[in-house]
């Protein structure tokens, strides 16, 4: 699948609501068995980079902060992740689809390494949605680092660091490795991909992901 340029518009915002408002409570469960590659999830030529330990299905979130998709779906996202069983390894990877994306894949990782993801992952999104705050640049979101309690020169230190900036570059890696043309989307098992326009809807996408980690269990390694 060749990726497309990436843009969001009013449209594309407009029709993502009304194909979430069309999913109907219990129709994914009972179409599971007629899930299909090539229409509700994508089978990847080639598999792509995992981190979860042996035994384990990893399922990783593509996402962007500045998304309107992504903010939505992110309530949704957490809801699942914190019912999935225990061999389900759960990661996200921020995408860089041009330059100017990697501030906020920076900022990502800063957060994780600092351990306020559950603390402030949100508040990221919160800020660009309902605030209406610019974080596109180093500076604005150091800025914004240091009005939620994190030093300046902390902050700096970390995003500046060869850690951070190897695992933006291994992010934007695992984004092509799955072939994302549009966030928030879904990599399971290094084998498959869905999205809410592969799978119809943002939360069809959830059940999908259900169905390919059951496809998956015995194959990871």
């Amino acid at each position: 699948m060749q990726r497309r340029e990436f843009s969001i518009s009013a449209a594309s915002v407009a029709a993502a609501a009304t194909l979430g408002a069309a999913c109907v409570p219990g129709v994914a469960f009972a179409q599971a068995q007629a899930y299909r590659s090539g229409s509700d999830y994508l089978t990847l030529d080639k598999s792509a980079p995992t981190e979860a330990p042996a035994g384990q299905v990893e399922v990783v979130e593509f996402f962007w902060y500045n998304c309107p998709h992504c903010n939505a779906f992110e309530p949704q996202f957490e809801a699942w992740a914190k019912k999935v069983p225990k061999d389900v390894y759960i990661r996200r990877a921020p995408v860089a689809f041009r330059a100017d994306f990697e501030p906020q894949q920076r900022l990502y990782f800063v957060l994780e390494g600092l351990g306020k993801i559950e603390e402030l992952h949100g508040k990221v999104f919160n800020a660009i949605h309902v605030e209406k705050q610019t974080l596109n640049t180093a500076e604005q979101v150091t800025a914004w680092a240091e009005k939620h309690g994190i030093p300046k020169t902390k902050f700096l230190e970390i995003y500046n660091s060869f850690s951070v900036a190897t695992k933006a570059r291994k992010s934007t890696q695992l984004q092509d490795s799955y072939v994302v043309d549009g966030v928030p989307a879904l990599g399971i098992s290094g084998r498959y991909f869905t999205s809410g326009t592969q799978a119809k809807t943002l939360e069809r996408s959830l059940k999908v992901t259900d169905y390919l980690i059951e496809q998956s269990r015995g194959k990871a390694k």
